[in-house]
């Protein structure tokens, strides 16, 4: 994923943005940077590695290298950002959240075109940024050159861009898929992808961009240059997994819609009278918690935590990249709390399963500990396609994800022509599939939550909504 912020004041504001990009590091593990500007100075900018250490600490020295009465920052999962560009439009600094699909067409289309060429990375690939930037300059202004963008890419972008006059452009991708939220100070506006970024900051909300919209944002003012679509497609699975637990999108806090999400898992299976006899239910630390939270508080059953994550040495943004060690990382993070685990049954709610590699190894290990039995619940549907729009999951191919790998097993190719019925608990499809994972996993049982259950627990209007992973519908 990825995700930005920006400020606009009377005064010096590097030291606001570096708490607002900071509070962005749960969406990104590879790259964060920061730009500037100053009257006396104009647009700077700094970049660093986060594989192996939090934005905090890379950027701690930060204050004496650069300032600014502006600035922005981005938290990414793939490119370099911001970048600084020098175009027919000036100078200015952009970030971009979000995937482009038809990158290597944009790019050859761009060439082709005469005289243009991009600063190439390793294996030639192109930064996604510098993309961006490049359909933005093809135009004569910079709201002409960002709808221009947002309509030849296949996929999503979110721009923020700082201008060499100090003031920011925020635009919201084409169809809302991912937020953009601003703030309002005494001295100054902020633009953020997380809510509860500038509030922190002492400023209240003042505006939640709408698909496509486009402003333009000072210390004094929001100016909207662009006005947002009626279409909007918001990825669902914002409020399930990667959105922060205190931040609200469209009126609905993460926090209380995870309760919500619990509940109605709970309810589910009291009317099934499945898993009725449990010691304690738990979260799969740690954005299963909330879900669970909302469960036990429906079912009466107590809520623990049978284990805990040591954190302090290997936080969760900061996991090797190979699995193997990532494998080992994740054991030695589990800490058993025997008490609470030996002939216990118990029940686990996490906010999915993906592929599940790691939750096969949690389950053994609560086995290990003398667990009497553990039942799993996900907080969202079987996940059978990987996003397309969005690059949270994008290292996950359609044969990686657990419920796709299971259905060909168990019916081969033809399988996937009914990943619908799959889907549901309630036909002989969907009863197979539970019952292979939890014999593959050693489940005493495993139920999803519903489409209608994970929509209802949102609470907006459902065409509103993208559920692409679990229906494959655009």
């Amino acid at each position: 994923m990825g995700g930005f912020f920006g400020m606009a004041a009377k005064r010096e504001c590097l030291e606001d943005v570096f708490f607002g990009v900071d509070y962005h590091s749960h969406l990104g593990t590879r790259r964060a940077g920061l730009a500037a500007y100053d009257p006396k100075i104009g647009l700077q900018r700094k970049i660093h590695s986060i594989e192996n250490a939090p934005f905090r600490t890379k950027f701690e020295h930060i204050f004496e290298e650069m300032c600014g009465v502006s600035a922005i920052g981005c938290i990414s999962d793939y490119y370099p950002q911001p970048m600084l560009i020098r175009s027919r439009l000036g100078t200015y600094a952009i970030c971009v959240i979000g995937i482009i699909n038809n990158a290597e067409e944009l790019i050859e289309q761009y060439i082709s075109s005469g005289g243009a060429h991009f600063d190439a990375m390793t294996g030639g690939k192109v930064n996604g940024t510098e993309l961006v930037a490049a359909m933005i300059n093809q135009k004569g202004s910079f709201v002409e050159g960002i709808r221009f963008a947002q309509t030849v890419i296949d996929g999503t972008a979110s721009i923020l861009i700082l201008k060499d006059d100090g003031a920011l452009i925020a635009a919201r991708d084409r169809l809302g898929r991912l937020p953009v939220l601003i703030g309002k100070g005494e001295d100054c506006h902020c633009v953020t992808f997380e809510s509860f970024a500038y509030k922190k900051l002492g400023c209240e909300d003042a505006l939640e961009l709408g698909p496509g919209e486009i402003v333009e944002v000072t210390a004094d003012r929001i100016t909207q240059l662009n006005p947002p679509g009626k279409e909007m497609k918001m990825c669902a699975f914002l409020w399930s997994y990667y959105g922060y637990p205190t931040s609200t999108y469209e009126g609905v806090n993460v926090e209380t819609m995870r309760y919500r999400n619990g509940e109605i898992l709970a309810e589910y299976d009291a009317e099934q009278g499945i898993a009725q006899d449990l010691d304690y239910v738990s979260g799969v630390p740690d954005s299963g918690t909330p879900h669970a939270i909302g469960y036990a508080n429906k079912s009466g059953t107590p809520f623990a935590r049978p284990y805990i994550k040591y954190t302090p040495t290997w936080a969760r943004s900061f996991m090797p990249q190979n699995q193997v060690d990532r494998s080992r990382i994740a054991k030695m993070k589990q800490i058993p709390i025997h008490e609470l685990i030996e002939g216990k049954n118990l029940l686990f709610v996490d906010d999915s399963i993906v592929r599940g590699t790691q939750l096969r190894e949690t389950v053994d290990f609560l086995y290990t500990n003398g667990a009497k039995a553990v039942h799993m619940r996900s907080a969202c549907p079987p996940i059978m396609h990987s996003c397309k729009y969005l690059n949270f999951s994008r290292a996950t191919s359609p044969m990686e994800l657990l419920t796709r790998k299971t259905v060909v097993e168990l019916e081969g190719e033809e399988g996937l022509n009914y990943l619908e019925e799959y889907s549901d608990a309630s036909t002989e499809r969907g009863r197979r599939l539970r019952e292979a994972i939890c014999k593959k996993f050693n489940f005493s049982s495993l139920e999803f939550q519903s489409l209608d259950g994970l929509i209802k627990s949102i609470g907006i209007d459902p065409c509103k909504l993208c559920t692409y992973c679990w229906t494959g519908k655009e």
